[in-house]
């Protein structure tokens, strides 16, 4: 019998971060690009999930921190900069290789919003809940890229929302900020 925790420890686990943008951004280069556009989504995936896990994984095991939960907002910092630099290494490529725009437009979309993330965890001191932000970030993206049938995916992002709060891992407000963030990476789409 599945409890309540198992049910979101699995939802928060499935739905992490790193795993959603390798799937969103692989996606996003090809509705940007087609067949060509999903190398662009891969090395996209790469700067903007997987780097940044695989650092939080290593200073995990360096005993920075206990898990990929980073709990304490404190200890946050050093992994905003690590996303905003791969970020921005990641699509000085694109534009030298000459990406989709579609593609770039998202990385910018992310950068922007890691920027948001670092603001509020600093300067307002409030821990908003980046796996919200991330989870309403890419169905935000796919549905200005490829189809608004995407904002069905929503439904995950209240999931993984519900998720974060029932692990105590933050508060409503918490991940509603973060799904609100979130969604405003369509804002560049919409003034491209």
């Amino acid at each position: 019998m599945t409890t309540p925790e198992t049910t979101a420890r699995t939802v928060t686990d499935v739905f992490q971060p790193r795993n959603i943008l390798l799937v969103g951004m692989t996606g996003i280069g090809a509705a940007a690009g087609g067949w060509s556009g999903i190398p662009w989504g891969l090395l996209a995936a790469l700067c903007a999930g997987i780097i940044p896990a695989t650092y939080i994984e290593w200073e995990r095991k360096r005993g920075t921190w206990g898990d990929r939960h980073v709990v304490d907002r404190a200890k946050r910092t050093p992994i905003f900069f690590v996303i905003l630099a791969s970020i921005g290494i990641g699509s000085a490529v694109m534009v030298v290789g000459h990406a989709p725009t579609g593609i770039l437009i998202a990385m910018l979309a992310l950068w922007l919003m890691t920027i948001g993330l670092l603001a509020v965890n600093n300067a307002g001191k409030w821990k908003i809940s980046v796996d919200s932000a991330v989870a309403s970030a890419v169905p935000a993206i796919l549905s200005c890229v490829h189809s608004p049938w995407w904002l069905l995916a929503y439904a995950l992002t209240a999931a993984v929302c519900w998720s974060r709060v029932a692990l105590n891992y933050h508060t409503i407000a918490q991940t509603a900020a973060g799904a609100v963030l979130g969604a405003a990476t369509a804002v560049p789409f919409l003034l491209a």
